[in-house]
């Protein structure tokens, strides 16, 4: 009677072993935490390659890079219109993918296709994709919209205008809220000095330190694109932007002061 019980325990014990290992279960303070399980989790796309519209432009077709060819890597595709306003139509796209799976291999990528029908015709307005794509149909090959560029979907044509200075600004690597200075333009080649403020967060005056600043000279050649910045500099006259591009006109430039940091 002892020796089945004996046997029986060992048994049991075993059992208990084997269940334990399958699961991967671990004790508390054990080592390893336990694995989370899988579960399905929504998630935007890697970027939205391209849109189509039909249907007189209400049936909008919309192209998204999502990882993976697998079942559990990528499904439920889908868009959806979140408002509209006299001048954009805004749509969100998004995919179900299942977290936490061992098994799936979602290293790569596919193109998945996700349609949703407009409130009404896109006509001239811009369709703004997950708040940083955007389309038109302004000068597209329709079916197909135009995908907008950095200077947006109708950028100012570039020479010597207001606007078309802002967007030579927008394409520096300067902080928010730089100020511009200046312009010297022919419309082909243009010049001015920008200002970055340095300093703390405060009004300027309040402490020492908070009227600090940083000033810079930027070089621009006007390009199909837009302006494009050749030579930055603080040396007066020509000096930094003739080390670089010899063309740029010495009446733009032979007059400039040297600039300074101010502190």
């Amino acid at each position: 009677m002892r020796c089945r019980r004996s046997l029986a325990v060992v048994l049991l014990s075993a059992v208990a072993v084997l269940l334990l290992g399958a699961c991967g279960t671990q004790r508390v303070g054990a080592g390893a935490p336990t694995t989370e399980a899988p579960h399905w989790q929504t998630f935007a796309p890697f970027r939205v390659t391209a849109a189509r519209l039909s249907d007189g432009g209400r049936a909008l077709s919309v192209d998204a890079e999502v990882p993976g060819k697998g079942k559990t890597c990528a499904r439920g595709l889908k868009a959806v219109v979140t408002s509209t306003s006299e001048r954009t139509v805004w749509v969100q796209v998004t995919f179900s993918a299942l977290t936490g799976d061992p098994h799936a291999d979602c290293s790569k990528t596919a193109t998945g296709t996700a349609k949703v029908r407009l409130p009404s015709a896109l006509g001239h307005r811009e369709l703004a994709v997950d708040n940083d794509t955007t389309f038109t149909a302004d000068d597209a090959d329709l079916p197909d919209l135009r995908l907008c560029g950095d200077r947006g979907c109708h950028p100012a044509p570039t020479g010597c205008t207001p606007a078309s200075y802002d967007q030579a600004v927008a394409a520096l690597d300067v902080p928010n809220h730089t100020s511009r200075g200046e312009e010297h333009c022919d419309g082909k080649w243009l010049v001015f000095d920008v200002s970055s403020r340095m300093g703390p967060a405060c009004a300027e005056g309040e402490a020492p330190g908070c009227g600090a600043g940083l000033g810079d000279r930027w070089f621009f050649r006007a390009e199909k694109p837009g302006w494009v910045p050749l030579a930055r500099g603080t040396h007066a006259g020509c000096t930094d932007v003739h080390r670089i591009e010899p063309a740029f006109p010495a009446a733009l430039c032979a007059d400039l002061p040297a600039l300074r940091r101010s502190n």
